[in-house]
């Protein structure tokens, strides 16, 4: 018995495993290769339309910032960009993270470094761990060069002053849609960045999200109990956390650890909690 075949759609070979002529039978299997073709072909063209109507969709961007009118000019800015763009906005990291979780879909995150709940590039690091995928820009009132390099260092994918005026903040929002990385004009990575603070930061991004969370309640003095009260979670469950936190930064205490963290803090900041437990 032979087995029948159609060829040549879209390059691709359809076989059946069926022969084409039963001996007592008015089948013809072939008609199941047919249909297998008309499927694939019903699937490509599913997959097609799909992505040309993602391809269509407004950008949509997360702005957050807890300043009201730097808000206002960051969406003028990017509407300059993108006239039909779509702006959600959050005044703190919990609230965007409520927003992306929440089922959100954004293409671009402009997080500025100071807000309510982080201070530094702990939000930036948490985003970047729980949301690897998300596009995030800095966008900060500081322009030192070692703020900047560590803010890249930590996975940004761009830093933009808000000293800049409009044209030029919806040029730089539009040329990291376009792939670009985007730094203050004249920037120059800073010699003073040492290998130290590239290991130190290199073992920041190793932390999970929840490990995160707990270094940053230990910067602020919280001891295993009221972190566990704050998490939700068990005071053994703080303890399995605090002693991955130690070994993954490379110390010995909780004390070290929040030491080693305020070397890639920035230049305005100093670590409040100090206390051991």
């Amino acid at each position: 018995m032979s087995t029948g075949s159609i060829d040549e759609f879209g390059g691709k070979r359809y076989t059946t495993a069926y022969p084409l002529f039963y001996s007592l039978g008015t089948i013809f299997p072939a008609t199941i290769a047919v249909y297998v073709v008309k499927a694939r072909i019903m699937a490509d063209i599913a997959v097609a339309t799909s992505f040309l109507e993602t391809s269509n969709m407004p950008e949509s961007f997360l702005v957050v910032d807890d300043h009201p009118l730097f808000l206002d000019a960051m969406k003028l800015a990017i509407n300059t960009a993108f006239p039909e763009a779509q702006i959600a906005e959050a005044n703190s990291l919990a609230s965007a993270f409520d927003a992306i979780e929440g089922g959100g879909v954004f293409d671009l995150v402009l997080l500025d470094l100071n807000m309510p709940g982080t201070r530094g590039f702990e939000g930036l690091l948490e985003l970047r761990a729980r949301h690897p995928k998300l596009p995030v820009v800095i966008v900060s009132a500081i322009e030192e060069p070692e703020t900047i390099h560590r803010a890249m260092t930590c996975g940004a994918s761009g830093y933009i002053s808000k000293a800049v005026r409009k044209p030029e903040l919806a040029g730089a929002i539009q040329g990291v849609m376009n792939g670009e990385v985007c730094l203050p004009p004249g920037y120059e990575p800073p010699n003073s960045a040492t290998n130290e603070t590239v290991e130190i930061i290199a073992r920041l991004k190793s932390l999970t999200p929840q490990q995160l969370r707990v270094l940053n309640m230990l910067k602020q003095g919280l001891l295993n109990k009221q972190i566990a009260h704050e998490l939700s979670v068990g005071e053994t469950t703080v303890k399995a956390h605090v002693s991955e936190i130690l070994r993954k930064l490379g110390v010995a205490s909780r004390t070290q650890a929040v030491i080693e963290v305020s070397k890639v803090v920035l230049s305005d900041e100093r670590p409040t909690g100090l206390s051991g437990a």
